[in-house]
């Protein structure tokens, strides 16, 4: 396994479900057998692991192993349709995590700074949270110049709702750990 040297990648996954999707169901690991667990942690290794060796694996006939990959994948336990791209690879050394904090907004100029964060092509992630702060949000950029502009632009457009904003430069990864099911 190579050192994975950005961090957005361990929230790229669930990004999008924690801000676009109500939760309709509570996931827990009750609602995963001995078996499913053991075909969720090869997946997580290898997410192109054939269904003949899964089914090696885990004791299951390839059939098995078939119908239960699209039942978690029906449930929303997992989803294969997010590629996880290193930014620093394709000409985008700068990351950042931005922690928000707003203030005096409505629900739906929450709504629509959320959606603007969205819409920014250069907003990676983006993730509501508990405690001092109500966002996340992962930038990347090519330079500082641009990670500069991007910051001030968004300040300034939303500065009536934005308290406080702390951005910190993401160096290197130090720990990516998989979902231990065991």
């Amino acid at each position: 396994m190579y050192e994975m040297t950005y961090i957005f990648e361990i929230f790229i996954n669930m990004s999008y479900f924690l801000v676009d999707m109500p939760v309709k169901t509570k996931l827990t690991s009750r609602n995963l057998d001995k078996k499913d667990r053991e075909i969720l942690m090869i997946l997580q290794d290898n997410s192109r692991e054939s269904l003949t060796n899964i089914a090696r694996k885990v004791g299951l006939s390839i059939d098995s192993v078939k119908k239960r990959i699209k039942e978690m994948q029906r449930k929303g336990i997992f989803d294969f349709s997010m590629l996880n791209i290193n930014p620093r690879a394709i000409g985008f050394p700068l990351i950042a995590d931005v922690k928000i904090k707003l203030h005096n907004i409505t629900e739906k100029e929450k709504t629509y700074f959320i959606s603007h964060l969205k819409s920014h092509p250069r907003v990676i992630d983006l993730l509501s949270i508990m405690g001092d702060y109500d966002l996340t949000c992962v930038l990347i950029a090519k330079d500082t110049n641009e990670l500069e502009n991007m910051s001030t632009d968004i300040r300034q457009k939303f500065s009536n709702m934005i308290a406080d904003w702390r951005g910190m430069l993401i160096l290197k990864t130090h720990k990516f750990e998989y979902y231990n099911l065991s």
